[in-house]
């Protein structure tokens, strides 16, 4: 499912790019090209559908983005470390405290 989102989402950008390079920022884009009095489709006039087409994209990939994203798994709660005692810490803490560490009991005492 998220594939096909993301794939979706990739379509709506490109096309969303090709929309705004053929729009003018000065007002003319592909509309001047055709005249004033055009009309696209005889419903709407070119300016009109391309304004449309842009937000419509826009939307779109707004929407698609906060889907895929309320799709993607919860992470769960980390598990509590376990303390080190001070068993783990200091190994010869069992031994008698005239003991040498790693002596013979026999020998220098």
């Amino acid at each position: 499912m998220e594939l096909i989102l993301s794939i979706l989402i990739i379509l709506a950008c490109i096309l969303l790019i090709f929309v705004v390079y053929i729009q003018n920022p000065k007002g003319g884009g592909l509309s001047s090209d055709f005249g004033a009095a055009s009309q696209l489709g005889g419903v709407q006039t070119t300016n009109e559908f391309i304004d449309k087409l842009t937000w419509s994209l826009a939307g779109s990939i707004a929407v698609l983005s906060l889907w895929i994203t309320l799709l993607q798994p919860k992470a769960s709660k980390p598990l509590p470390q376990p303390k080190k005692t001070e068993q783990t810490q200091n190994p010869n803490q069992n031994q008698a405290p005239n003991q040498k560490p790693n002596s013979p009991k026999g020998q220098g005492q």
